[in-house]
């Protein structure tokens, strides 16, 4: 039986972090995870955030770090869409 995460990503608009978000669940797949990651703008995320293991924030919205007081994507994963090592960073981070 696979293990479910929900892994929120806070953005500006939701076009990029969808693709960040996609390179997340296709990481988790390979490490046995059923992984659900959406991406929604920073006005919109505390109603998306229940039920979540960690929320991410995307580089351009970096800024609002300590307002949203999460872990902010690194700006070079982030721009080669490395959904594999965001994900292995959390998973090294979290225990999972």
């Amino acid at each position: 039986m696979m293990k479910h995460l929900k892994i929120t990503v806070a953005c500006a608009g939701g076009m990029s972090s969808s693709m960040i978000c996609n390179k997340i669940i296709a990481a988790a797949a390979k490490k046995g995870y059923e992984c659900e990651c959406k991406a929604y703008g920073t006005s919109e995320v505390g109603k998306a955030i229940e039920g979540s293991a960690v929320l991410l924030i995307g580089p351009q919205v970096a800024f609002q770090k300590e307002k949203l007081q999460q872990q902010a994507i690194s700006m070079m994963d982030y721009g080669m869409m490395n959904g594999e090592k965001v994900f292995n960073d959390l998973a090294a981070k979290y225990g999972w």
